[in-house]
Formats: C-alpha cells, structure tokens, sequence
C-alpha cells in the first residue's frame, strides 16, 4: 500500500460564491469516492486532513472548506439568518453534482460535520450509499449538559476562570483561552502539543470566526449561537444507508450525545476507540483509518 497521494484543487460555484475543494486520488478509480464534512461549524478542513490516508488503498477522498470558512468564500457580513444547516446542505448538493458524483458517494462528517451529514442523510439524497458520523451529538441539548458535566471535572481554579470571564462577557481574554485550552486537551485532543494541521483549524477559526461564533459560541461548551437548540433526533428513522458511528472513550461527544444515533438509525454499527477523544484520526490514526476504511469497502456498490 503506497503513500504516495496525488491530489488536484479545484473551486466550485456556489450561488455566486465559491467552495474550494481537494481531491485525493482518481475519481475514476474503481471505488466510490468519499466526501468529508468538517466541524465547527466553519473550523475548515485541516484537522480532518488525515482522513485523505483512505486514499491510500485507491479511494478517492473528497475534502471541503464549507463557506464561511478557510479557503472558500468567507461572507463576514452575513448575520445568523444566512448561516443555517440548510445552506450547507444545499452546497454540499452543488458540490457533488460540480463534480460528477451523483452516480454513488460515501459521506463522513467530523462533530458538526456529522451533524450536516445526518441532515443530509435524512432527507435521502440521490446517490449517498453509506454515511459515517464522527464525534458528533444528535442534539445540542444533550451535548450542552454533557459538555457541563465534563466541565465540572475541571480544577476548580479553571472553573473558576471559565465562569468569571463568561459572565464579565471577556471570553476573548487571554486567560479565558487558556483555561478553555485544559478542557480541549481531555476531550478534543489528547495529542499535546496538537499536531499542525489541528492548530491550523483553530488558527483559521481565529481569523475567520463569523460562521462558528453565531452558530456556536465562543467555545465548544459554552454554546449560545444558533445551533443551541438543535437536534435530529425525531428525523434519524429516516436514514435509509449503512451508517458507521465513531467516538473516543474521553469523547467531548459522550455516549449520552451519541447514543441516539444508535437507537434512531437501523442497523447502525458504533465502534468507540478507547484511546481518542474528539479526533481519533489523529489520537489513533492507522486504527481509525482502518475501521472506516473497512466499512467503506464493505458498503461500495
């Protein structure tokens, strides 16, 4: 098995904006190609970077910065009514029909990318054969309450800080960031210090925090954007492909938040690596690779 990955870049219109993309591999190799939704929303496709290593066995891997963010079209003017699942649904639908897909594709989404992908899947587009949420909850709700008990496990001292400044309205402060960096390194890489390509998506973030700030929220648990109320919970019956659910055992995605996933899609297969957190494809890279890799060929058609 080789490597050696070739990749073409290319950028596709998008209602008068552009999405840009990179393709691993050969879309006309005999394998149907795989499309990767990243997380955020709007933290762009670095850190999800390494699942291009399922190009290695000749699939063809399909990466995307979403618009709002990274090397696409960046609409900082756009408020929170323009930045609402939809719209990403509707670009993921224009990007697979951009390039050629619509015959047969597999989708995975990386936390709120899997977020996207179960939208997606619901609604039973053409061409989707398998689907694979990664580190995502079915609900902000769940994901709140369980992000609060993760948060009350901190030292109190990092409590303390996180509460001071969210109240003062100061999250921007550089003690803020600090202490919400001891809740990351539990449960959204254990990896310390993070790997460039992770801290290229949080540094893209920085400079582009329009999408992520007013679907999210400052951080990943202190959630006060758009998406708050969020669930698909009552529409996953509706997902009619094979589907693969991954998460790590120190998972800022616990198996509260995952758990519907489960019980909502039939026949779903639940595979919890018990040394990752939110980024298995990085906290064990060759073992989650060959899990969805695996899952991937069994599900080609």
């Amino acid at each position: 098995m080789s490597d050696r990955i070739n990749s073409t870049e290319g950028r596709a219109p998008f209602r008068g904006y552009e999405t840009w993309y990179r393709v691993s591999g050969d879309l006309r190799s005999g394998k149907l190609p795989v499309v990767i939704l990243h997380g955020g929303p709007g933290v762009a496709h670095n850190y999800v970077d390494a699942y291009k290593l399922l190009a290695r066995d000749g699939r063809t891997v399909i990466h995307y910065d979403q618009l709002g963010c990274g090397n696409s079209t960046l609409l900082p003017e756009k408020g929170a009514d323009f930045w609402t699942p939809q719209i990403f649904i509707d670009e993921l639908e224009s990007l697979v029909d951009h390039l050629g897909i619509r015959g047969g594709f597999h989708v995975l989404g990386q936390s709120w990318g899997g977020m996207l992908g179960a939208e997606y899947a619901v609604l039973q587009p053409e061409g989707l054969v398998s689907l694979t949420i990664a580190n995502s909850p079915a609900s902000m709700k769940l994901w709140v309450e369980e992000a609060n008990r993760l948060r009350a496990d901190l030292p109190q001292d990092v409590q303390d800080t996180l509460t001071r400044h969210e109240t003062a309205g100061t999250t921007d402060h550089a003690d803020y960031q600090q202490a919400t960096n001891v809740f990351y390194e539990r449960h959204v890489c254990r990896v310390v210090p993070f790997p460039p390509e992770v801290t290229a998506s949080f540094e893209q973030a920085a400079r582009n925090p329009t999408v992520y700030t007013l679907m999210n929220g400052p951080n990943e648990f202190h959630v006060i954007g758009t998406l708050k109320t969020w669930s698909v919970i009552d529409r996953l019956p509706a997902v009619d492909v094979p589907t693969l659910i991954i998460s790590g055992r120190y998972d800022e995605a616990t198996p509260a938040t995952v758990q519907p996933f489960k019980d909502g899609i039939k026949g779903a297969r639940w595979e919890i690596f018990e040394h990752s957190s939110h980024m298995p494809h990085v906290e064990e890279q060759e073992n989650c690779m060959r899990v969805v890799g695996d899952f991937l060929n069994q599900h080609d058609r």
